[in-house]
């Protein structure tokens, strides 16, 4: 009797333990899933670059001669026409170089002079030897060295009409460098810089200098921009760019593509494009060299269905998800059977739902455009108001997974492993 009671006293004690163990124990806590609903809504698909504000049309002006500038006649922010001066450089050592010139001219004018005497002097002696000849008077060869004498005189004449030409040119030239000692605006525009001082000496030997800079018209400006080459098959002469600058906070200047350039820019192995975007700036508050923040509108769709793309990437732990969909089909909520989906065609993501049991769903969809928050959706079977899944509620409300974008609701269905 004693053994049957100690063996009856051991189980009872068993059996204490594991409904001690069973009812008390550790248990796992239960899973709580994040959802947003589907929304109907407007999706804009925008490219980000940065660029500088730059006028449309800008001139340099330079000098073609070398010299001290003398006087200054326009500074920055001045109005000026094409012709207007500028700038005039010392001119008395190019009047030095004209003059000088212009005695040279009449020195060779005075040679061709002196050689048509000497020409009409060689054709009187070689008559008179010729007229002498019949007679016996003179013997062929004084009639030969007459007739040199005459040959030399009338190759000197043209040796001498030649260097007037040559002086001639050279007054000409020096001229022209006295007449570009004055340096005149080449356009109507507002000088933007302005390079050189009174008394600076500026020389032209190897590459112009640069004295103005003078934009065409301030009222039409562009945007320079360096687009990614991964971005550049979206851009297109027309489309829609909008940009802000940092001396106006929360305005937003608008402007269109006026040119995408074909010539890449290569730095240390990364590929952009120039992307030209024309803006008006009638009202001059865009400046020259300014840093400009552009979203370039690559595509842009109203009154569609999004998906967040929390929900896009959301992907369930180890174990979950019971019920997946396989060869691109897709359970539809709202009636008429599954939907074959085309891939290849168009982009197909994974979507997760919450079944009325609480089991995790797999969703195949097809997805459109994105604004970085919220993405197109084509085709799935859902419709505006469906729950989807982009994330999990952790413990002592921390969260897994990405937030979601201002406007998506929040809800939250939980169940118990």
């Amino acid at each position: 009797m004693r053994r049957i009671a100690f063996i009856v006293g051991v189980v009872a004690i068993g059996l204490a333990i594991g409904g001690y163990v069973f009812f008390n124990g550790e248990r796992k806590a239960p899973v709580r899933y994040r959802t947003a609903a589907i929304e109907l809504g407007q999706v804009i698909s925008s490219v980000s670059a940065t660029g500088t504000i730059n006028p449309v049309v800008s001139v340099q002006v330079g000098t073609q001669v070398s010299g001290m500038i003398k006087s200054l006649h326009a500074d920055f922010n001045s109005r000026v026409k094409a012709g207007d001066t500028v700038a005039v450089i010392d001119p008395e050592p190019f009047k030095a170089r004209r003059e000088q010139a212009a005695s040279n001219l009449e020195m060779a004018r005075s040679n061709v002079a002196r050689s048509k005497a000497d020409l009409a002097q060689r054709k009187r002696e070689l008559d008179r030897v010729e007229s002498l000849l019949p007679q016996q008077f003179v013997s062929q060869n004084d009639v030969d060295v007459a007739l040199t004498n005459f040959q030399s005189s009338e190759a000197q004449v043209k040796v001498a009409e030649a260097q007037v030409k040559q002086a001639e040119a050279a007054l000409n030239s020096a001229e022209l460098e006295l007449k570009y000692t004055v340096i005149r605006s080449p356009v109507d525009g507002i000088v933007v810089a302005r390079n050189v001082e009174v008394g600076q000496t500026v020389a032209s030997s190897f590459a112009t200098p640069n004295l103005f800079l003078i934009a065409l018209d301030l009222t039409k400006m562009q945007v320079d921009t360096n687009v990614s080459e991964s971005d550049i098959g979206g851009m297109a002469e027309g489309k829609e760019a909008i940009f802000t600058v940092d001396a106006y906070p929360g305005v937003t200047f608008t402007g269109t593509i006026r040119q995408v350039r074909l010539a890449p820019i290569n730095v240390q192995n990364v590929v952009t494009y120039n992307v030209v975007v024309g803006v008006d700036n009638k009202d001059l508050r865009l400046k020259p060299g300014m840093t400009a923040n552009v979203s370039i509108i690559v595509a842009q769709k109203d009154q569609i269905l999004k998906v967040p793309n929390a929900a896009l990437r959301f992907s369930p732990p180890k174990g979950e998800g019971s019920r997946r969909e396989a060869d691109g089909h897709v359970p539809s909520r709202h009636g008429g059977g599954p939907i074959k989906l085309d891939a290849g065609t168009l982009p197909s993501k994974a979507i997760w739902r919450l079944s009325e049991s609480g089991d995790l769903a797999s969703l195949t969809v097809q997805t459109g455009i994105s604004d970085g928050l919220t993405t197109e959706l084509l085709s799935g079977g859902l419709s505006e108001g469906d729950l989807v899944v982009v994330g999990i509620e952790q413990p002592f409300g921390e969260r897994k997974g990405s937030d979601l974008p201002p406007g998506f609701g929040n809800q939250q269905r939980s169940r118990s492993r």
